[in-house]
């Protein structure tokens, strides 16, 4: 294992971060491109083109449990530039489609590319760092990562402006070669051969099943999905909601990177106060929290108040509650799973991934689907799914207080 990187440190954050942000341009970058994509390949039913979200997260998550275990047997390298060539190619069928099915295909192994530099690059930081040193290096990482969904549907919509929408996934090609050709120059392997893993079926289903025996770790993995799937929805329906019911789509890349800017605090928020408070107090209250505005949001939209300026700042504000609580959760949840698995952490932080991720994605497809026009299907879908969540995190908490029999 190397102890350093010969990059310097403000070139090896630049570049995992850009490597992470793989996967949030490809999904923020789409977003202003809904409208057309829904025209001109779903033209009978434009509520369709939201399947390009849903279904490249799905490959992510699929993409999630196969690739920690190949850049343990390979190497970090090789896995993300593979990977990554994955993606480009996935791209620039997407690219050529002339048909939403394929379009879709394109998206779901376009996801399953994305997963690569995400997973693996979190082990290559691993194969370096350790402990607080590490903590702090993907803090540095994921501040300037955080910038991408900011800036992301700008990006898009000025794609659009200058040529078309099929140009987004030609960028998303260019972007993912520029990142994976400035790793294969710069960054040398960090997982030497002795210490490299080959593949093996017992292994991997040993720690599969070991994964979902314990109760706290399947319970964390549910609600993670459910947090994730209230980002997916929201995500998926966010253009559809400017545009459609308060005529803001032209200048939706602005609402959207002011969410996006609040949403980014909540890590801070999080790094200040989960030390004093314990990670499930964390996600119980902020659970908690979203159970009260979204069911006040199921009402208004009920009686028919979220029409108008008043709505569209309502609307604002609650979408900025939904990414703001997604800081103040999944990694308080990926800790809680990962806890009694530390001698197989590799393995489960896969296997817990893509199976949270799955979850995420299967409740969000029909979340966003559900759009008739109206906040309403948004608002309960995301009231219903925060409160399953906060039932099965007070459901944690009773487990924890059970005394073990080897502590009888």
């Amino acid at each position: 294992m190397q102890q350093q990187s010969p990059l310097s440190r403000n070139e090896f954050i630049a570049l995992l971060a850009m490597l992470f942000a793989t996967i949030a341009f490809s999904i923020d970058a789409m977003l202003p491109a809904l409208p057309e994509i829904g025209a001109e390949l779903s033209p009978s039913d434009v509520n369709k083109a939201q399947l390009v979200i849903g279904l490249f997260v799905l490959g992510m998550g699929v993409g999630t449990f196969v690739t920690g275990p190949l850049s343990d047997a390979f190497g970090r390298k090789p896995v993300i530039i593979a990977t990554s060539l994955l993606f480009s190619a996935s791209a620039l069928t997407a690219w050529m489609s002339e048909s939403l099915w394929l379009l879709l295909v394109a998206r779901f192994f376009q996801g399953l590319g994305a997963a690569g530099p995400r997973v693996a690059g979190l082990a290559l930081i691993r194969d370096l760092f350790a402990g607080r040193e590490m903590a702090k290096i993907v803090s540095f990482v994921f501040m300037i990562f955080t910038i991408v969904p900011a800036l992301a549907p700008s990006l898009g919509a000025l794609i659009i402006h200058l040529s078309s929408w099929r140009f987004i996934f030609l960028a998303f090609a260019l972007f993912s070669t520029m990142t994976t050709l400035w790793l294969w120059a710069r960054q040398p392997e960090t997982l030497s051969v002795e210490d490299r893993i080959p593949l093996n079926a017992r292994r991997l289903w040993n720690a599969l099943v070991e994964t979902f025996s314990i109760p706290m770790v399947r319970l964390s993995m549910v609600v993670q999905g459910c947090c994730l799937a209230m980002l997916f929805g929201t995500i998926s329906s966010t253009q559809s909601i400017y545009d459609v019911v308060y005529d803001q789509g032209d200048h939706f890349h602005l609402w959207f990177a002011a969410t996006a800017g609040i949403a980014a605090t909540s890590n801070v928020l999080n790094a200040l106060l989960v030390e004093r408070f314990g990670m499930r107090y964390m996600v119980s209250a902020a659970l908690g929290v979203q159970i009260c505005v979204s069911g006040l949001m199921v009402v208004l939209g009920m009686l028919d108040m979220l029409s108008g300026q008043f709505g569209l700042w309502i609307w604002f504000g609650w979408s900025a509650t939904i990414f703001f609580m997604i800081g103040l959760t999944m990694g308080n949840l990926n800790a809680l799973a990962l806890e009694p698995l530390g001698h197989i952490a590799g393995v489960a932080s896969s296997v817990t991934g893509s199976v949270s991720t799955v979850i995420g994605a299967l409740i969000a497809v029909p979340m966003g689907l559900a759009f008739d026009g109206t906040v309403r299907p948004l608002a309960i879908g995301v009231f219903a799914v925060t409160l399953i969540g906060f039932l099965l995190i007070r459901k944690m908490a009773r487990l924890e207080r059970v005394p073990s029999p080897s502590a009888a």
